[in-house]
């Protein structure tokens, strides 16, 4: 393979470096040699193979950096290696920025080139293959695990270990490996469906509970709120694999303090989830305590117009002082630039919430949108979407501009989403919801094999709308359709993300506390 790799090495003492280009000519690697920096710009000009220049910094004539500036001119992207004997702090800052690929400091010695070179050119293939070595070895160990009697706690670590693999296979481009890991993610999401068909209900008794939204704010929040400004910021629909790819970006301005993870209740959809993490209460509860505010599927009107009412009811259930608080919704490009504009008068609040409905717009847009499809067909490219997004949004600038202060930061969501590809055929009358990866109505049919089924509402605190309402949740990536025109909403749906049912992907959500650098 290094038979094919052409480096262009220019040093006007050249001749002292034969040690170094016999090694390299013995491990496979043709090495062209000048004398000069206007005979290295020369032969890159009429040689479009080169795949890595190593460059003198002092040379008669023109210097290693005007050399540098003029290759740059001819082609911007072939690495180049700058070699000097000066050690200057200014000099390694000037190569730096002008987007060398490596400094190496004179005498060098053949093993440094050979490492430089695998770096530069073979650090794809080397990762890649590293990569899959690894992943290989520990996949036997994953599936061990997926098959055992996990936890709430070993599920969240299992989950964790799938999409930190997945991450580090999208990065390798290694497609046949990612295949491999999607039918474990599979396995993973079909074993997970048992394990939550197994204990929801008792969950909902309080056995053996793990956190969930309901009592995320009483039990993550309010113990964590001091004399800092603290921001609670919610990205609607965001998943641990989403998290993870946003993760390095916070890591700019602000440090992470913890990293934990809560169970989204059924049905994973904003009107329940997140209303019950605002009020503390389950949906159920909210609806005998708050009659005027809650709406069931089928009633017309908003499902989440009174999330700061229900914030302020939790607040002075569970707090023993009154504390200045503010409840900031954002929705569309008006209230990001509203929200950014008045974002250091947050510093004046104890408590200030952010709910941020970027995420849950994309995914519902990429569903009725083709162009959106294209651009975020898989996870890989849906991630990259949303990274995108996030480094120029208002609300990264606004955090920025937060961060230059000395506040606590927790980022969490209410619920993830699950790309669906398994349609599931469901009867129901017109009074039944429409919802893809949930339905409640009367008199249903169904396939049991792909859902849980909630016979009894009140068994999972959710309202009954009717007094012989069923709620059933699509388990792993089935998704609910109806006969009429089965085929054409079938081919609408399938590989859209949808939530509302039972995946770890769903279920499964990050709550991150980080404070800010400053």
């Amino acid at each position: 393979m290094t038979n094919d790799i052409q480096i262009l090495w220019a040093d006007d003492e050249i001749d002292l470096l034969r040690p170094q280009l016999l090694f390299l000519e013995k491990k496979g690697y043709q090495v062209i040699t000048v004398t000069n920096g206007h005979d290295a710009v020369e032969e890159l000009a009429e040689n479009s193979d080169i795949n890595c220049v190593f460059l003198d910094e002092s040379m008669p004539g023109i210097t290693g950096l005007e050399t540098l500036s003029k290759i740059r001119e001819i082609n911007k992207n072939v690495p180049v290696v700058m070699i000097t004997k000066n050690e200057a702090e200014s000099l390694m800052d000037e190569a730096i920025g002008s987007e060398i690929a490596d400094f190496l400091l004179k005498p060098v010695n053949p093993n440094q080139i050979l490492l430089t070179l695998k770096k530069i050119i073979d650090n794809q293939r080397l990762v890649r293959e590293k990569t899959v070595t690894d992943y290989q070895q520990e996949f036997r160990s994953i599936l061990m695990e997926i098959n055992g009697r996990l936890d709430y706690k070993e599920w969240v670590q299992i989950y964790r270990k799938i999409i930190d693999w997945e991450l580090k296979l999208s990065k390798s481009q290694s497609d046949q490996m990612q295949d491999i890991l999607t039918m474990q993610k599979s396995e993973a999401n079909s074993e997970f469906s048992k394990f939550i068909d197994r204990h929801y209900l008792d969950w909902m008794d309080g056995i053996d509970a793990p956190i969930m939204s309901s009592s995320l704010i009483r039990e993550k929040l309010i113990p964590n709120l001091n004399d800092r400004p603290t921001i609670f910021l919610l990205l609607d629909n965001l998943r641990y694999d989403q998290w993870a790819i946003l993760e390095p970006i916070f890591n700019e301005a602000f440090k992470i303090e913890s990293e934990e993870y809560f169970y989204s209740i059924l049905p994973t959809a904003t009107q329940y989830s997140r209303n019950a993490i605002f009020a503390g209460m389950m949906p159920a509860e909210i609806e005998k305590k708050y009659p005027n505010f809650w709406k069931n599927d089928n009633e017309e009107g908003g499902k989440n117009q009174h999330e700061a009412e229900f914030l302020e009811g939790l607040l002075k259930r569970y707090m023993h002082k009154d504390i200045k608080h503010e409840y900031v919704k954002v929705s569309n490009a008006y209230q990001a630039s509203e929200m950014e504009g008045k974002a250091m008068n947050f510093l004046n609040n104890d408590l200030t919430v952010i709910v941020y409905n970027f995420i849950d717009m994309m995914s519902h847009a990429r569903t009725e949108m083709e162009m959106l499809k294209g651009l975020a067909s898989d996870e890989r490219a849906y991630r990259s979407i949303t990274k995108s997004w996030f480094l120029h949004s208002p609300l990264w600038s606004a955090l920025q501009k937060l961060a230059e202060h000395d506040i606590n930061l927790f980022v969490t969501t209410d619920h993830g989403t699950i790309r669906v590809k398994q349609p599931s055929k469901v009867i129901g009358d017109r009074e039944t919801t429409t919802n893809l990866r949930y339905k409640v109505g009367k008199n249903l049919k169904y396939d049991s094999r792909d859902v849980l089924e909630v016979k009894n509402p009140q068994e999972a605190h959710l309202p009954r709308p009717n007094v012989s309402s069923t709620f059933i949740f699509a388990k792993e990536d089935h998704f609910f359709l109806y006969p009429n025109n089965y085929n054409y909403y079938n081919n609408y749906y399938k590989n859209t993300f949808q939530h509302g049912g039972i995946s770890l992907e769903e279920m499964i959500c990050p709550f991150i506390h980080l404070k800010s650098r400053s």
